[in-house]
C-alpha cells in the first residue's frame, strides 16, 4: 500500500522520538513472544527424536507415553522423558522449552509446601505460586490474555464509540440529543456493581468480559468524535461531497473518519493501556476471567496474601510497570507524531 507524503512525515516524526519507538519495538517483541509462548514457556517437547523418528508435541495432539516406550497410556512427561533418555545413552534426544511447566501444571514436592522461591536447578526462574504453578509461565500466558483482551476491546468500543460519535456529531439535532441523553445515563450506571451482578449469575469467559466492558467503554470515545466532527463537518472537503451527491454514510465513513485518523491513533494506546489495567483490577478482585486461567489479577492477589514470598508481587508488579510504561510510551509519540499543531489535514 503506498502511503502519501504526509503520513510519510509523520512516520518519520514517530521514529524520531525515540523512547517510544524503541518501546514500540520492545512491545512488538512481547507481543510475538507471546504468540510463540509454546516453544519457550511449555511442558511439552519442542522434538523429540526417538528411534529414528522425529515427533513435534508442541502443537500437535497427545502423544500417550507408550510411544516412547513408557508403561502409561496417558501424555508423556517429557521432563522425566528427557532423564530417561540422557540415562539410556542409546542416541534418543529431545529439547525441552526454556522454562519446562505449562501454565497449569503444579510441579509440586514431598514433603514441601508451595510457593517455592526461584530456583536455577528446578528452573523454576521466578519461584511458584501458592499452588506450585510456574511464575514465568503464569506471567507469560498471562500478558497474551491481557494484551489481547485490550486489543479486541479496543476494537469493540471504538467500532461503537466513533461510529455514534460521528453520528451525532454530524446529523446534530434531535438524534444528537438523544444519545446526549444516553450517553448520561449510561456513565452514571456503576460498571463494577454490573460486573458482579453478572458474575455471581454466571461466570464471564473471554468473550462475554469483553461485550460486558465494551457496553461501557464505548463512551470516552463518542464524545471525543462527537466534538471533532462537528468541526469537519463544516470544511470544504465534506460541502464537496454533499454537491457531489454522496450520502451520509459515505461522508462519515469515506471522508470524515480517514481524516480524524489521528485522533482515534492517538487515543488507542492509552486505551490499551487502560484495558489491561481493568483486566487485572477485575482478576485480582475476582470477578474477571475464571481460574485457573492465567492472570496478572490473579497473581497479584496471590502476593498480597503471602507477603514472604516476594517474587510473586515483585514479578508482577515488575511486568505490569514495564508493559503499561511501554504502552504509555508508544501512546506519547504518537500524540507527539499526530500532532495537528505540526500537520496540516487532508482534504
Amino acid at each position: 500500500m503506498k502511503l502519501d507524503p504526509l503520513t510519510h512525515k509523520k512516520i518519520r516524526r514517530f521514529k524520531s522520538i525515540r523512547r517510544g519507538y524503541y518501546s514500540f519495538l520492545i512491545f512488538v517483541l512481547m507481543i510475538a513472544v507471546s504468540l510463540c509462548a509454546e516453544l519457550i514457556v511449555n511442558k511439552r517437547a519442542i522434538i523429540v527424536h526417538y528411534e529414528g523418528g522425529y515427533y513435534f508435541p508442541t502443537y500437535g495432539d497427545i502423544i500417550p507415553g507408550t510411544t516412547f516406550g513408557l508403561n502409561y497410556e496417558y501424555e508423556t512427561n517429557y521432563r522425566e522423558l528427557k532423564k530417561r533418555f540422557e540415562a539410556q545413552k542409546r542416541g534418543n534426544w529431545l529439547i525441552m522449552p526454556i522454562v519446562p511447566y505449562d501454565a497449569f501444571e503444579n510441579d509440586l514436592r514431598e514433603g514441601e509446601y508451595p510457593p517455592f522461591p526461584p530456583s536455577l536447578e528446578a528452573r523454576h526462574y521466578i519461584g511458584t505460586d501458592m499452588v506450585g504453578r510456574d511464575v514465568v509461565a503464569r506471567l507469560v500466558y498471562g500478558f497474551r490474555i491481557a494484551i489481547f483482551f485490550s486489543l479486541a476491546l479496543l476494537l469493540v468500543s471504538y467500532t461503537i464509540g466513533v461510529t455514534i460519535g460521528s453520528a451525532m456529531g454530524f446529523w446534530g439535532g434531535k438524534f444528537d440529543l438523544f444519545f446526549q441523553r444516553i450517553i448520561e445515563i449510561w456513565s452514571n450506571i456503576p460498571f463494577l456493581y454490573v460486573i458482579i451482578i453478572i458474575s455471581s449469575i454466571i461466570v464471564p469467559n473471554f468473550l462475554l468480559l469483553i461485550l460486558i466492558m465494551a457496553f461501557f467503554g464505548w463512551i470516552g470515545i463518542t464524545w471525543t468524535m462527537r466534538t471533532v466532527t462537528y468541526k469537519e463537518k463544516a470544511r470544504e472537503y465534506v460541502l464537496a461531497a454533499k454537491v457531489m451527491g454522496a450520502s451520509d454514510g459515505r461522508i462519515i465513513f469515506k471522508h470524515i473518519i480517514p481524516n480524524t485518523i489521528a485522533i482515534i491513533v492517538t487515543y488507542a494506546p492509552f486505551s490499551v493501556s487502560a484495558g489491561i489495567i481493568a483486566l487485572t483490577s477485575l482478576d485480582y478482585l475476582g470477578f474477571g476471567l475464571p481460574p485457573p486461567t492465567p492472570s496478572w489479577g490473579e497473581l497479584l492477589q496471590q502476593g498480597w496474601a503471602n507477603m514472604d514470598a516476594w517474587w510473586i508481587v515483585g514479578s508482577v508488579i515488575t511486568a505490569m510497570v514495564v508493559t503499561l510504561n511501554t504502552v504509555t510510551f508508544i501512546g506519547e509519540a504518537v500524540r507527539e507524531a499526530y500532532d495537528p499543531k505540526l500537520h496540516t489535514t487532508y482534504e
